[in-house]
């Protein structure tokens, strides 16, 4: 705690530095209001703020260090000079209110207002012990109505929002704000006032879209492009949908962009969370992720996503991908859906998924983005509460009475294409048609929600429906009956609910779907709640039939439906005659088995399980050094260890410089010759470099590689001192003038009239595969193969050769785009031990070690290294550099970006490569 001489001290540090004296970079002040344990970060206001952005010119890095710290622990909290001044020394951990966009790099503050007293950050309430979760969505959870004297507006919460009921799985503690767009246009005169009165009693911050960008944006690119998309919908022709439009993408990812300033004004990047949701916001995580490398950030999909065949389609198919894969877990209501995505992202960006302890995950240039599958539930409470007052109006009664006699089948959809409405209509009339006895008997009452979106293809389906009902009614209409009652109107959640307490069966027939919630809420509905009419039946049994439609999210979880096709009207029409006829005690089982998942299985279950799985996902980010590279969507963070770094060429040449013994293992493709290059042959540059580096006689020089005995020693032939270890060391020739030796440990290749013939099969039947005949190993490369079709060969045919060579000395490994079967014992990790142990063994023991190496082979010499030390044949004070080629997760300590930097560094150590006098050279 501060005891008031020290109060008098700080003040005096004050009056100093806002004095003529203090100079950009003053010393003494910058080490005062850095020093951690006086936490001066907790004391100053905006006049604290004024001291810094006078000194932030730095002497030393370790004062740029320092800078970094202190801001970091500004942007967390900071409490009032002059409580601290009258001697009343506040809680340190909690914060009244929050300092705004400031970015946690060493060194930069940007963005930061000395009056907030109309900022909308300035009055968000956080705790620095206490998180919080920034859900974005394009639409907030708010209803907004214009005052009856037309001064302002009133807003309430949305109780039928799914995101309002989030908050229900996340921690108890845990904060949340919202930021999205209003369902109705706010003058921009008024914009400022309701966003301060948003903020202060909702916790809620409007993104505000131009009426321009709006209607290109939503009604255009989200429901002219995405949806139909999303719902396997491809615009053949002019009139069959909207050919693709540039200027709607330019509107989306201008609307996203607005979307993301809203969340940076408020966010607090080393300490919030940050929940994206639906199609709608898809680029937006790399706005973020641009601004905020360790950002913890999930999206969640609420629609399908479709198949590769139909995704690939897309004009900007790789944009969006790229712009998903700046999230670190995204989320997907079933497997299908993530599928799909997995199979886009491994055909148009070349990533495989790997599904480790019951989690699948995506690598991303160092980072692992999760896939989460899990359906969406609902607000269990919610819906009771709705039918406690269903049943204080007796709606449900006046329906009983309403319907008494009949067997009442339900539909609840929105007005759109893909809803399959009509097709609900054509099974009934099927039906009706095939089973007479339902004649007078069977009523459809069908809710048609508003359309949310509009166009030509809403009116002709409209019409559609309209026709059908007419022509439906009119063919089986009675006295007092009429086969489908329908209803073009907004129901309220409480007319709904006694819709759902009196209908025997729910219908859903929608050819395809996100979720759809209203088996869900059919189910709660039916159990009902007790000593009310919403019960199902009145002998106390609970009990409620399912046709739902295969192609929609929630058919997985619902077992005990009777799924249908329902293009095919025929099997339709059958599925609804045994959903009405099914003996009662069948319908009870069917319902206790779903109203058991459903209620266990809500929102709040839901909410809790994704974000679990977000901190799960998000672990690691803080312990990683990260990059961004590229540029527009593709930009992406490289996470690596913190260990890893860039190779100092200033650094390995001192090192080089004072080593008497040194080893260099070089790998080929990839290192010294680059991967895209058609002309495999060395170049003279390279050529020259080798020479000079095996022209020391301190130096030790091998390359390593994959490639094959012959090539390797003809194309380096003029470097008679290298050493060659070909095949990934099954040969190796310590010079030129050396007779080659056999590594591995078995000569007899019989297995190789095994595993021919295999490969050749999978060649036939793979186009664009091929067999690569090694002295001492086969190789089925199928880069130039479909890569989807390729990949699933190459699994098929790893487990067919490991199986027919199982009594075989070999080893049969997958690569990137290979299939390997070589002999045991073979690596360039092993080689790299005989090199080192030789030349202990030699008394020459390694007083440096360069490994330079581009793939996975090569990662068996980067971790060999470690044992070579623990054992002894490595020094512990040896200069050890193990370097891979690109910025990737590796075994490696150091990285160069590319075969140019490589050649690079051998040039520099090439030119400090002259041989010393005899005297000093160690034999």
């Amino acid at each position: 705690m501060l005891t008031s001489p020290m109060t008098r001290l700080l003040c005096q540090v004050i009056s100093h530095a806002l004095s003529a004296n203090l100079r950009p970079g003053n010393a003494t002040v910058f080490c005062i209001l850095t020093n951690k344990e006086l936490c001066l970060h907790q004391i100053f206001p905006s006049l604290f703020t004024k001291i810094l952005l006078k000194c932030t010119q730095f002497d030393n890095q370790e004062q740029a260090i320092g800078f970094g710290w202190l801001v970091k622990m500004m942007s967390k909290s900071y409490t009032n000079l002059l409580d601290l001044a009258s001697g009343n020394f506040p809680v340190m951990g909690r914060e009244k209110k929050r300092l705004p966009r400031v970015m946690t790099v060493a060194g930069v503050i940007s963005e930061l207002d000395d009056d907030q007293a109309n900022s909308v950050t300035s009055d968000v309430p956080s705790s620095i012990i206490v998180d919080r979760i920034i859900i974005v969505a394009n639409q907030l959870p708010v209803k907004a109505k214009r005052r009856s004297d037309n001064k302002g507006w009133s807003f309430s919460w949305d109780e039928d929002s799914l995101l309002l009921h989030i908050k229900d799985g996340l921690p108890d503690d845990m904060e949340v704000l919202y930021v999205g767009s209003l369902k109705v246009e706010v003058d921009s005169s008024e914009q400022d006032d309701v966003s301060q009165l948003l903020l202060d009693r909702f916790k809620c911050v409007p993104a505000f879209l131009p009426p321009d960008i709006l209607s290109k944006y939503y009604h255009g690119f989200c429901k002219q492009h995405l949806w139909p998309l999303f719902h396997y919908m491809l615009p053949y022709s002019a009139s069959h949908g909207s050919r693709f439009d540039r200027s709607w993408w330019e509107a989306y990812v201008a609307a996203n962009k607005i979307f993301s300033q809203k969340v940076i004004e408020v966010i607090n990047p080393e300490d919030d969370y940050v929940w994206i949701h639906d199609y709608h916001l898809m680029v937006l995580p790399t706005f973020l992720r641009r601004r905020f490398n360790r950002l913890r950030m999930g999206f969640f999909l609420h629609s399908p996503f479709p198949s590769s065949e139909i995704y690939r389609t897309f004009p900007v198919r790789e944009e969006i991908l790229k712009a998903l894969l700046n999230s670190d877990l995204i989320g997907f209501h079933t497997f299908d859906y993530a599928r799909h995505f997995l199979s886009c992202c491994s055909r148009m960006l070349g990533l495989e998924y790997q599904s480790k302890r019951g989690y699948i995950g995506l690598e991303y240039y160092g980072r692992t983005v999760g896939i989460k599958i899990m359906p969406v539930g609902i607000h269990m409470g919610r819906i009771e509460t709705v039918l406690q007052l269903a049943d204080k109006e007796s709606r449900v009664g006046e329906l009983k009475q309403q319907f008494e006699g009949k067997s009442v089948l339900l539909g609840v959809d929105d007005m759109d294409i893909f809803k399959g409405v009509n097709l609900k209509l054509l099974a009934l009339e099927e039906m009706l048609k095939q089973h007479p006895k339902w004649q007078g008997r069977a009523v459809l009452v069908q809710i048609a929600n508003p359309a949310r979106g509009k166009g030509k293809d809403i009116e002709e389906i409209q019409e559609e429906i309209q026709t059908s009902v007419k022509r439906i009614n009119d063919k089986f209409r009675q006295p007092g009956y009429e086969p489908i009652v329908f209803i073009d109107r907004p129901v309220s959640l409480s007319e709904r609910t006694a819709y759902y307490s009196v209908a025997e069966c729910v219908v859903v027939t929608a050819v395809r779907d996100g979720m759809n919630l209203t088996p869900y809420e059919y189910i709660v509905c039916r159990q009902g709640i007790p000593g009310s009419d919403c019960t199902a039946e009145s002998n106390g049994l609970k009990s409620s039939m399912l046709v739902v439609s295969e192609f929609i999210g929630c058919s997985p979880s619902l077992s005990g439906a009777i799924r249908v096709n329902p293009w095919n009207v025929e099997a339709t029409a059958e599925a609804l005659n045994e959903a009405i006829s099914m003996a009662d005690g069948e319908k009870v089982l069917r319902h206790e088995k779903h109203y058991k998942y459903v209620s266990t299985h809500d929102v709040a279950y839901w909410s809790r399980s994704f974000f679990q799985d977000l901190e799960r996902s998000c672990r690691d980010h803080f312990r990683r050094r990260c990059w961004g590279i590229g540029l527009s969507f593709g930009f992406r963070v490289v996470a690596l260890d913190p260990n890893f770094k860039k190779l100092s060429i200033d650094s390995i040449v001192s090192a080089y410089s004072r080593a008497k013994n040194r080893a260099i293992l070089l790998d080929y493709d990839g290192t010294l010759m680059p991967q895209t290059a058609i002309n495999k042959v060395p170049s003279p540059e390279v050529i020259s470099i080798v020479n000079s580096l095996c022209g020391d006689e301190r130096n030790t020089v091998f390359l390593v590689s994959g490639r094959g005995r012959d090539s390797l020693g003809q194309w380096f032939s003029p470097c008679e001192k290298l050493g060659i270890a070909a095949e990934h060391g099954y040969f190796l020739r310590w010079s030129a003038d050396k007779e080659w030796e056999v590594v591995g440990q078995n000569n007899d290749f019989q297995w190789m009239q095994i595993a021919e013939p295999v490969m050749k099969q999978y060649t036939e039947a793979t186009d664009g595969s091929s067999i690569e005949t090694k002295e001492s190993a086969l190789v089925w490369h199928h880069r130039d193969a479909d890569l989807g079709f390729g990949s699933c060969q190459a699994k098929e045919m790893l487990d067919h050769l490991e199986s027919v060579l199982a009594n075989e000395p070999v080893a049969v490994k997958s690569g990137q785009f290979i299939v390997e079967v070589k002999p045991q014992g073979v690596s360039k990790g092993l080689v790299a031990e005989k090199i080192f142990a030789t030349m202990a063994e030699s008394g020459r023991q390694a007083d440096f070690m360069l490994c330079v190496g581009d793939d996975r082979s090569d990662e068996d010499m980067f971790e060999i290294i470690g044992n070579a030390i623990n054992s002894g044949i490595l020094s512990s004070s040896t200069e050890v550099y193990a370097c891979t080629v690109g910025q990737k997760p590796s075994k490696a300590k150091y990285y160069l970006d590319d075969t140019t930097e490589v050649r690079t560094m051998l040039h520099a150590l090439a030119e400090e490569s002259i041989p010393p006098p005899s005297s000093d050279i160690v034999t």
